[in-house]
């Protein structure tokens, strides 16, 4: 089984960047029947790769794909929404080597652990600078990973 994050500024309104995350997606699954694909759930970016592997489980019920959304910490919203998580997500994980980051290093936290369990990574960085950049930058320095930016599909 393969992994994927997502990293993207919290706005991406680039003219057809859902059917951009639709093709990179399908692409990866080409490639392997059973994929994990994991969102920090923050912005816009987040929520149309959300909405893209949803779609996905429907257009390839033969699939194992699973999307995980990994928190950085606990969220009274997740008990409170406790439906829509459920309905949304296949897994929701906070992950226990976050439990003593302080909050405003936590979401950096968060993305190097998506990244360090990911082969692959959707981006959606066209900033050098922001949370999305230095995902971006962090994983360019992990052996191994595959790196899409659809950002640069754009120019």
């Amino acid at each position: 089984m393969k992994t994927c994050a997502f990293a993207g500024h919290r706005e991406a309104f680039a003219s057809g960047s859902e059917i951009e995350i639709d093709r990179a997606i399908d692409s990866l699954l080409a490639e392997d029947d059973a994929f994990v694909f994991l969102t920090g759930g923050m912005g816009d970016f987040d929520g149309k790769c959300s909405a893209a592997v949803r779609k996905a489980k429907r257009r390839y019920p033969d699939k194992d794909i699973k999307l995980t959304l990994v928190e950085p910490y606990m969220k009274n919203e997740i008990n409170e929404n406790k439906e829509y998580y459920e309905a949304s997500f296949d897994d929701v994980v906070i992950p226990m080597e976050l439990a003593d980051a302080h909050y405003k290093s936590a979401i950096t936290q968060r993305n190097r652990w998506m990244i360090d369990r990911s082969d692959y990574l959707i981006a959606f960085v066209y900033r050098n600078f922001g949370g999305a950049y230095e995902t971006l930058k962090y994983a360019k320095k992990k052996e191994g990973i595959v790196i899409i930016n659809l950002a640069e599909k754009e120019r």
